[in-house]
C-alpha cells in the first residue's frame, strides 16, 4: 500500500509540475532580472506620418472669413425629392499623404509631411498660417482617419480594426481581437510592418516578457499585420484532426486512469 501512495503522490506532483510549466507559458508580461531599468526608460509614443495615410486637418480662430480660406468642405447636397429640400451637413476633406510624402494645402500648395508627428504638423502650419490671421494664431487640429492594424491568427476575433487613436499598442490590438486563444504562443508574435519607403519588416514580441513595453512593437503603426502562430497542440491537431486528437487524449486518460486503480488495488 505504501508503494501504492508513494506513485500516487509522484503522479500529483508531476501533474502540478506540468500545470506550473503551462502557466508560465500563458502568463503576459512577466518580470525579468533587468526589467526596471528597462521600463524607466519607456517614453512617451507619436506616431509619424507615412505615405498614403489619410488626414484629417482644420483650422479654427476667431476669424471665420480667415479660417474658412484653409478648410475644405465636401459641398452640400440636396434631396429635391424630399418635400422641404433637406442639405446634408458640410464635412471636412481629408487630406491623403502623395507616395512623395507630401499634401496638397489650400494657398500654400505642396508641403512635405511624411515623417512628421501630429503636433510637429500643426507647428509648421500654425507657423505659417500666422500672417493670414490679425489678431491670433489659428489652432490647428490634426486627425489620422485610416489608422487601422489586422490581427490574424490564434485569436478570438481575427480582422481589421480602425481606430481613432493613433495611439495603439500590441496589447490594445489584442484586447479588441478578443485576446490570444488557449493554443496561440504567446511568445513569438509577429509584427509586419511597412516603413515609409515601401520597405518591409518583421518584429517579433514574447508576451510573456514585460520588457516588450519597450520593444518598437510595442506601439503598433498604421497598417501593421499581428499574426499569432498556432502552438504544438494546434499544429498536431490540425495534421492528424480533430477528431483523432480526441480520441487519442481519452485513450490515455484512461490508460492512466486504470494503471492507477490497479496500483492502488495491490
Amino acid at each position: 500500500m505504501n508503494k501504492s501512495y508513494y506513485l500516487f503522490f509522484l503522479i500529483v506532483l508531476g501533474l502540478a509540475v506540468s500545470s506550473c510549466g503551462s502557466s508560465k507559458k500563458i502568463v503576459y508580461l512577466q518580470p525579468s532580472a533587468n526589467s526596471d531599468s528597462l521600463l524607466a526608460k519607456a517614453g512617451l509614443h507619436d506616431t509619424r506620418i507615412k505615405p498614403k495615410d489619410v488626414l484629417s486637418i482644420s483650422v479654427a480662430s476667431s476669424e471665420p472669413e480667415a479660417s474658412k480660406n484653409y478648410n475644405l468642405f465636401t459641398p452640400q447636397t440636396v434631396d429635391i425629392a424630399a418635400a422641404n429640400s433637406l442639405y446634408s451637413q458640410p464635412t471636412l476633406q481629408s487630406y491623403l499623404v502623395s507616395t512623395d510624402g507630401t499634401i496638397d494645402f489650400p494657398s500654400l500648395g505642396k508641403l512635405k509631411v511624411v515623417g512628421l508627428t501630429r503636433a510637429e504638423l500643426e507647428t509648421v502650419l500654425q507657423q505659417k498660417l500666422k500672417s493670414a490671421f490679425t489678431n491670433e494664431k489659428p489652432i490647428i487640429t490634426i486627425r489620422f482617419v485610416n489608422f487601422s492594424v489586422n490581427v490574424l491568427g490564434e485569436v478570438s476575433r481575427p480582422g481589421m480594426f480602425t481606430t481613432t487613436n493613433d495611439r495603439l499598442t500590441i496589447l490594445d490590438a489584442i484586447a479588441l481581437a478578443g485576446d490570444l486563444t488557449i493554443y496561440g504562443k504567446r511568445d513569438n508574435i509577429k509584427i509586419i510592418r511597412e516603413n515609409a519607403d515601401g520597405s518591409k519588416k518583421i518584429i517579433y514580441l514574447n508576451l510573456n516578457d514585460e520588457n516588450i513595453v519597450v520593444s518598437p512593437g510595442y506601439y503598433l503603426e498604421q497598417n501593421d499585420v499581428v499574426y499569432v502562430e498556432p502552438n504544438k497542440v494546434k499544429a498536431r491537431s490540425t495534421a492528424i484532426g480533430s477528431a483523432e486528437t480526441l480520441s487519442v487524449s481519452v485513450v490515455s486518460i484512461l490508460i492512466s486512469v486504470a494503471s492507477l486503480v490497479v496500483n492502488i488495488l495491490r
